[in-house]
């Protein structure tokens, strides 16, 4: 380069002084001295140029660029200076050589974007997308000398765009999957630009997608939804709405009303603006109308526990005046023999025994036959009945009555009456029920006093047989009233069992939408994951494949989590109940306690100092104690103070009948906060499975009833006392151990690989077959595999030798893991066995149940614990201890 520098090259940064500093003459294009004035013109402009600009100059397209356009060669830079076209893009040269050729052959300027290049980039080939133009630049003869080429690099938002893409694709094949309806509505008018399979079911075929909301569903005027979506988009505020219904007319479908829960969640773009809404929701119409059928039905219980009370109540008043009524009755009944003992025994002083006759006339005289007389006969004396008491000294010459017959109408037999004294017996009300009536053959034998004692017997007739009548109206009315109670009672008893039934149904649904919903999302991120390792591998392309398989992971972890909390829940997990100090076990969780709530809890904990031993699963416990943890942390957003209580419960203490505990000792260890407390109307629902009061997405609802299932599968129970605004404490109380504790015992470090050993694996699932079967391949064991007992026992039988028995406890055939275990045990006493199970139906494989030499595994497993189980078992003098189970699981993988 002359020491002279030519004024168009002058500047230009660092690029500048490369083109300066470089030996053009060994280039087709010679000392810049010698450069045509349309070169000198294009190389200044580019020089200047902040935009990344490159010229291709002469028949080879020889190189030039300014700083700008340096970082795109990469690491060839600047070796790239002054070479040929086509040797500087060997890669891409089938791309990017006709296109600058035909440029060239027309005159025309060419732009091209987002074009794929494969650029060279530290020694190998690299995706990469541009946007670029090729501008030709004339000669001073007037023909294409060059290229003018400006362009950049749009790799990071293509593939970002592409990601994007992906995601939306793996979305919507996740919203195609998910048991709720999903819509997405783009802009102000909202327009539908996507619907899943749901909500085509749900809403039927109207051709959403272009369409706007008001299009698609014309009959949602006035119900609300358009002013919902458009407060959501002009706000960028979340919208929940529950039990909202919706009035629905279809031409393909009758007119119906729907009930819904469902979110509008505003979409927003990087600026922070909404573009548009996303919609998920669930049709709840039938749980909506059997929850309004269970409110009405318990109100009409209500309703008929309030009448029962009060017919229990008149019933106890009745009860009261019968027995009032019973002692009148007696008390009249003793009064009535007194009098007619002593009227009786009167008479019979004054009469002669010959001629004494005592009759009692009416319909009722049956129940006067025990009165005293030496007479005694029913005799029906109308004449008698309306007159009071009346006395004849002599009847034949009483002219009153004009009668004529001595005998007074007696029957044969009796002699003839000459006087007599005679009243009728009348009722309260006035009704004539009878009469007395005393007769002598003699006239003159009667006085006043005669009259009065006939009087008082009479009216003590009259009391007897008004409370008798009474009597037995009121024993008819409480007979119809129990009959009425009893049916009445029966009627509520049918209801409630009506009641019950629908709860049991309500909670059923509850419980499958809910392991539907969570297991569609856990299945989505698997096979997603999967599907995206198997197309980047399909490419060629290996690279970040663990972001996928963390993904995959993740999910199926989580999946694992929650099988076994429906487990606890439905008291089925297999447990490893060990003796246990609850005081140890809660002070070594005092560190992950703290770090779970945050530093706005205080935490203190209160032991007792003499506490007893329990037997149960420690990590159960531990899991149940962080559960509730991070329930009280989230009831006390503001902070606030934690206390973890232990404390022994003896038989005869208040606190074990006010718990509702059955005979026995206990352990408490009860959890307090105080936060904003729970409502009293949803207290007794805490523990049901998927309920939950925090927001969509922030809680399954599954934590208490894994809580409530693990207590009461190890023989205690849970309680829960709250007050809204104050705070809440949920108490377990875990049944005392009384036996000694277990020693601990000090293993050596494990040899995790094997020497050999010969194993046995049987299991019906053949993928977890070949994964437990290749694991220890792998780890130098001999392994021997059936899929069933009988064809595993037959495998056994041809093995010369054989370690350990490896068996699913599920098996077909007709006999379960544990009869193959004892089975093979009777043919080889010493042979070692490890259950692998993922539901423990019986007790089969409980702790309590195992032998010496056996242990059990969960399922779901990480490949690493299984293979670490398995070198523990066939460790050196590694006799598996009794009980001693592995409640191992991925998620502690």
């Amino acid at each position: 380069m002359p020491a002279q520098t030519p004024d168009f090259l002058r500047g230009g940064g660092e690029m500048g002084q490369l083109i300066r500093d470089f030996d053009w003459a060994a280039t087709s294009l010679g000392e810049p001295a010698q450069w045509p004035q349309s070169l000198r013109s294009a190389i200044s402009i580019c020089l200047h140029s902040s935009f990344p600009t490159a010229i291709y100059w002469g028949a080879d397209f020889c190189l030039l660029y300014n700083d700008a356009w340096a970082p795109i060669p990469a690491d060839r830079h600047p070796a790239v200076l002054g070479r040929p076209a086509r040797e500087v893009w060997a890669s891409i040269w089938d791309i990017v050589g006709p296109q600058m050729e035909a440029s060239v052959s027309k005159g025309e300027g060419f732009s091209a974007f987002d074009q794929l290049l494969m650029m060279e980039r530290g020694g190998q080939l690299q995706e990469t997308w541009w946007n670029y133009s090729f501008t030709p630049i004339r000669g001073e003869n007037g023909l294409i000398a060059g290229i003018l080429n400006q362009g950049h690099e749009v790799t990071e938002r293509v593939l970002a765009e592409r990601r994007k893409a992906e995601e939306l694709v793996r979305q919507r094949k996740m919203f195609e999957q998910a048991p709720g309806f999903i819509t997405i509505l783009n802009g102000p008018e909202h327009r539908f630009e996507f619907v899943n399979q749901s909500y085509t079911r749900l809403f039927g075929e109207r051709d959403y997608v272009g369409k706007t909301i008001y299009e698609a569903f014309p009959e949602l005027g006035g119900q609300g939804f358009y002013e919902w979506l458009d407060s959501v988009y002009h706000t960028g505020e979340r919208l929940v709405h529950q039990r909202t219904p919706i009035q629905l007319s279809h031409p393909d479908a009758p007119s119906e009303v729907r009930y819904l829960d469902f979110i509008y969640e505003p979409l927003l773009d990087p600026a922070g603006q909404v573009t548009g809404i996303f919609c998920e929701g669930y049709d709840v119409t039938d749980a909506h109308l059997s929850r309004a059928a269970l409110e009405a039905s318990e109100a009409a219980l209500r309703e008929e526990t309030r009448t029962l009370e009060t017919l229990n109540r008149v019933n106890a008043e009745l009860a009261v005046d019968l027995d009032l009524k019973r002692l009148v009755q007696t008390v009249t009944d003793a009064g009535r023999e007194m009098t007619g003992a002593a009227f009786g025994a009167y008479f019979h002083n004054i009469a002669d025994d010959n001629f004494d006759l005592f009759t009692l006339s009416g319909a009722q005289a049956q129940d006067f036959a025990h009165l005293p007389g030496p007479r005694a006969t029913p005799v029906f004396a109308p004449t008698f009945l309306n007159e009071g008491v009346m006395r004849s000294d002599d009847i034949l010459q009483d002219p009153r009555y004009g009668l004529t017959s001595p005998h007074f109408g007696l029957p044969a037999g009796h002699l003839p009456v000459r006087s007599y004294l005679a009243v009728s017996v009348v009722s309260r009300s006035g009704e004539v029920l009878g009469g007395l009536f005393y007769g002598h053959p003699e006239p003159g034998r009667f006085s006043s006093r005669h009259e009065n004692l006939m009087s008082a017997l009479a009216a003590q007739a009259a009391i007897a047989f008004d409370n008798a009548t009474l009597f037995q109206q009121v024993q008819s009315a409480n007979e119809t009233l129990e009959q009425r109670v009893l049916a009445r009672t029966q009627e509520l008893s049918e209801a409630h069992s009506a009641l019950r039934q629908a709860q049991k149904m309500e909670a059923v649904g509850q419980l499958t939408g809910g392991i539907a919903h969570d297991f569609n999302n856990l299945l989505a991120g698997i096979l997603g994951s999967l599907e995206m390792i198997e197309r980047r591998i399909a490419n060629g392309r290996v690279d970040a494949l663990d972001r996928y398989v963390n993904a995959a992971h993740d999910s199926a972890t989580r999946a694992a989590l929650l099988t076994q909390r429906l487990l606890a829940f439905s008291r089925r997990q297999t447990l490893d109940p060990k003796p246990t100090d609850i005081n140890r076990l809660v002070a070594g969780m005092g560190q992950l306690i703290s770090s779970t709530i945050g530093p706005s809890i205080s935490t203190q904990t209160l032991a007792s100092g003499d506490l007893w031993f329990s037997k149960i699963d420690a990590p159960q416990l531990e899991s149940a104690l962080v559960n509730l943890t991070l329930n009280a942390r989230d009831a006390m957003p503001g902070g606030g103070e934690l206390t973890v209580r232990t404390r022994n419960v003896a038989s005869a203490d208040a606190a074990r009948i006010e718990a509702q505990l059955a005979e026995g000792d206990y352990i408490e260890i009860s959890v307090t906060d105080t936060g904003t407390g729970i409502a009293p109307e949803i207290l007794d629902r805490i523990f049901d499975p998927f309920f939950t009061t925090k927001p969509i997405g922030q809680g399954t609802g599954l934590g208490l009833s894994m809580i409530h299932g693990f207590v009461h599968q190890s023989g205690g129970t849970v309680r829960a006392r709250s007050t809204p605004g104050a705070g809440t404490t949920i108490a377990l109380y875990l049944p005392r151990y009384c036996g000694d504790a277990e020693p601990v015992s000090n293993r050596c470090a494990l040899q995790e690989q094997g020497c050999g050993e010969s194993v046995l694996v049987i299991d019906d699932e053949p993928h977890v077959r070949m994964l437990m079967c290749d694991a220890l391949r792998e780890r130098g064991y001999r392994v021997s595999e059936a899929q069933d007992g009988a064809s595993g026992l037959q495998v056994l039988r041809a093995m010369e030798e054989v370690d350990l028995l490896v068996t699913d406890v599920g098996l077909p055939g007709g006999m379960d893991g544990r009869q193959v275990a004892d089975a093979a045990r009777a043919m080889r006493p010493a042979l070692r066995v490890l259950f692998v199970t993922g539901y423990a139906e019986n007790a089969a494989v409980d702790g309590d149940q195992l032998e010496t030499g056996m242990a059990v595994l969960l399922k779901p497993f990480g490949i690493n614990n299984f293979t670490h189980k398995v070198a523990e078992i066939l460790g050196p003098g590694s006799a598996v201890s009794h009980a001693q189970t592995e409640a191992t699981t991925v998620a502690n993988d």
